[in-house]
């Protein structure tokens, strides 16, 4: 599991997975539903990307995404 503190490094999570799928951009679009220039820009870790688009992506690629509280880890 990792963690996960801001856009760019769930950007480049989706990125390492996706590549390691080997899937292009155009492909997992097309897969998840959005547009390539959403995945682009969630690669590159923009921070005004939607939520519930970013999740569908991730989605598409068999990942999923936990939250866990700080007092959970105490």
């Amino acid at each position: 599991m990792r963690e996960i503190l801001d856009s760019k490094s769930f950007g480049l999570l989706i990125r390492i997975e996706r590549r390691a799928q080997k899937l292009t951009q155009e492909q997992l679009a097309g897969v998840a539903g959005v547009g390539v220039r959403f995945v682009r820009e969630l690669e590159a870790g923009k921070e005004s990307c939607q939520l519930g688009r970013a999740i569908r992506v991730a989605a598409a690629l068999g990942l999923t995404i936990s939250v866990s509280s700080r007092r959970e880890s105490s």
